[in-house]
């Protein structure tokens, strides 16, 4: 058995090079007879019809579905599947927007949910969606999380379940890459083309251009430096 390690390779990106291109007319059709026919109720509902399946046909309807709901959507939208949303109807999504398997994107109902152009979110990603607003070209790693909100747990005499939510507004900034399983906790925004390492748990603002990682996620050093700071 050989011990000879593999060299590292270093090949072309795919999601984030790919130029947007019109859908079919016909996708534009389905989605305006499926507003018309189904409303917002009905075509949560539809949804569930053909929200596991990776044929063709599932795949046309998730898009379609998705397209029809939200309050905006650009074209070459991919949905996954099993992924999964609450109110949709608050969503404004751009251009070529890849959505993994199993992702969920919770908004809610007087809430604002902004997907910007050529974003990739990765499988079992969870987003809270309550106020949040992901801008352009933004790498989003398979199960990370965006925590939006949290309930004041006052009074303490009463579940905390059952106190207000405080909804805190999570801003990603454009070419910004969340690693894998890392969270963003709320009120928190990341800067423009900042990285965040796996695993690591965000609890305040990211500079532009930064790298951070662990929990809590710690400054490490500028994506610029050819040096990088210990930890």
């Amino acid at each position: 058995m050989s011990t000879e390690r593999s060299p590292i390779r270093v090949v072309q990106a795919v999601h984030g090079r790919r130029e947007a291109v019109a859908d079919p007319s016909y996708q534009a059709a389905l989605a305006e007879e499926l507003r018309q026919s189904y409303g917002t109720a009905g075509l949560v509902e539809l949804y569930g019809r053909f929200m596991a399946g990776d044929g063709f046909v599932d795949l046309l309807m998730r898009k379609s579905i998705w397209q029809s709901v939200a309050k905006s959507c650009g074209c070459g939208l991919q949905v996954g599947s099993g992924a999964g949303f609450k109110h949709p109807e608050t969503f404004e999504i751009g251009n070529s927007v890849f959505i993994g398997a199993q992702a969920c994107v919770q908004g809610r109902h007087d809430g604002r949910c902004i997907i910007g152009d050529n974003v990739w979110i990765g499988p079992q990603a969870f987003l809270d969606a309550r106020d949040l607003v992901i801008e352009e070209f933004v790498g989003w790693g398979p199960g990370a999380k965006i925590l939006g909100s949290s309930h004041t747990g006052i009074p303490v005499d009463v579940p905390i379940i059952r106190t207000d939510l405080e909804i805190k507004p999570v801003r990603i900034g454009a070419w910004a890459d969340i690693g894998t399983n890392a969270t963003i906790l709320p009120g928190v925004t990341i800067g423009k083309g900042a990285v965040v390492g796996a695993g690591a748990v965000v609890v305040s603002d990211v500079e532009p251009f930064a790298v951070v990682a662990g929990v809590p996620a710690k400054f490490l050093h500028w994506r610029t430096d050819s040096t990088p700071v210990k930890p």
